[in-house]
């Protein structure tokens, strides 16, 4: 078998900043598809594209009941799926929502957003991750600063930026809530993390990351050279973007919960190997071994 070259060092000695070696839009400008000419350019340039409205007011509840039965449901909850906060011990994350929910499969397979995801990537896709996010309000905590990326080619074996990231709101977002925020343009350098990675870093790095995480200068250094932008807007807003973009979230100290749904596509053309830094790969749940396109 031939070796595959590692194009994004990461979890060496020392931290290291690569520039990015693969497109951002892989499809052609005259790929059929929701995006427009326009949105696509912007998407290269920032390594996002918000959307006003991915679904409609009337669907949002369905999707909302649906995330409100997964995180009640004891069984869920017992599941490894499941991921819960530290201090409140409420339900943080449900993982392969799209495996044990009819009716997020079903969203995943919906042409506005399998479609966008073939559209950016330039192939058919296949669903790398998937999970629901709940931001109860009153101290949920937030994700700190982190390239996806870093994390599918250390710890999952993604050997190129062929992947792309969808953050359906089914709550309001607004700018106090705890809400996403993203350098833009950082997509266009990898910043490749010092450390080592534990064996099963997941389990923690889940409720607070640790393995992965960039040094506060190398921070201070891409805010000062690209800003951050904070997304808000309506349930049913949706969020895509790359998936080597620095982005972080903080905690929801107010009332106003927030809860979405995370799709994570990554092309046929991108299947993962063996982790590039990790001693072994991390549960299917978390970086999918099926590679079975979208229909």
């Amino acid at each position: 078998m031939t070796a595959i070259t590692d194009l994004y060092p990461s979890r060496g000695p020392v931290e290291v900043s690569v520039p990015r070696k693969d497109p951002v839009v892989w499809g052609s400008p005259d790929t059929p598809g929701p995006i427009s000419a326009t949105d696509l350019q912007g998407f290269e340039r920032d390594g996002f594209l918000a959307i006003d409205q991915l679904i409609a007011p009337d669907e949002v509840p369905l999707y909302a009941q649906e995330l409100d039965r997964l995180v009640t449901d004891p069984q869920i909850r017992a599941d490894e799926r499941s991921i819960v906060e530290p201090k409140s011990k409420e339900i943080r994350s449900v993982f392969e929502v799209h495996k044990i929910s009819e009716v997020f499969a079903q969203l995943v397979r919906d042409e506005r957003v399998v479609g966008r995801a073939r559209q950016i990537l330039g192939s058919d896709v296949y669903v790398h991750q998937s999970r629901i996010n709940v931001k109860p309000g009153f101290g949920a905590s937030g994700f700190y600063w982190h390239s996806d990326f870093e994390t599918w080619h250390a710890e999952d074996g993604l050997p190129n930026m062929r992947t792309v990231s969808v953050s359906i709101a089914l709550t309001e977002n607004y700018d106090t809530n705890g809400g996403l925020m993203i350098m833009p343009g950082s997509h266009k350098t990898f910043l490749g993390c010092a450390g080592e990675t534990p064996k099963d870093n997941y389990k923690k790095s889940l409720q607070m990351q640790d393995a992965g995480t960039p040094s506060d200068e190398a921070l201070t250094a891409m805010a000062s050279d690209y800003g951050i932008k904070l997304f808000t807007g309506k349930a049913g807003s949706a969020t895509w973007f790359d998936c080597n973009c620095m982005h972080g979230s903080g905690d929801n100290i107010t009332p106003f919960p927030r809860s979405n749904v995370f799709i994570v596509f990554n092309s046929v053309e991108n299947e993962a190997v063996e982790p590039f830094a990790a001693p072994v790969r991390r549960p299917e749940f978390i970086g999918a071994r099926d590679f079975t396109p979208v229909k």
